[in-house]
């Protein structure tokens, strides 16, 4: 399949739109599955899943926006410094600080105890938040892709 170039789909959300994509789900807690996280990160343009380490891992041209923890109960989403410490406000119930040293990079969101809303909300803003760094020429170097999807 042939990736398209990334033309500046999904903007980076405000914090007020964060706050309000998560606040109907306050009221619920519905559990995220691992496979619910893949179908909707999947089906984002130029993503594709790929392994790190001992994780699993979505990108979206070469640059990683969640990585999967092994066990399948855990999700690292890397989010900006804003949306990061919005969400880790408004969820601490099952949303925790990634730490790399000394800095914070994303959150952990545990998923049976996540609101399904608002992890895929978070996945679909750090998604955003990395396809505006990420180069839209062909990236360079051998890959190790277990699963892509193009923009059609």
């Amino acid at each position: 399949m042939h990736a398209r170039a990334y033309s500046g789909l999904c903007p980076l959300p405000s914090a007020g739109e964060l706050k309000r994509w998560t606040a109907h789900a306050k009221g619920a807690a519905v559990a995220v599955s691992l496979e619910e996280v893949r179908k909707v990160a999947l089906a984002l343009p130029d993503t594709t899943e790929e392994p790190h380490h001992n994780f699993g891992s979505f990108r979206v041209r070469g640059k990683i926006f969640v990585t999967i923890p092994p066990g399948g109960e855990l999700l690292h989403i890397f989010l900006p410094t804003e949306q990061r410490e919005l969400a880790l406000a408004m969820d601490p119930g099952f949303l925790e600080p990634v730490h790399w040293g000394s800095k914070v990079l994303g959150v952990r969101a545990k998923l049976p105890l996540a609101r399904k809303a608002t992890v895929l909300a978070l996945v679909r803003q750090a998604y955003a938040f990395k396809a505006e760094k990420a180069p839209t020429g062909q990236r360079s170097g051998p890959r190790n892709t277990t699963k892509r999807r193009s923009a059609a």
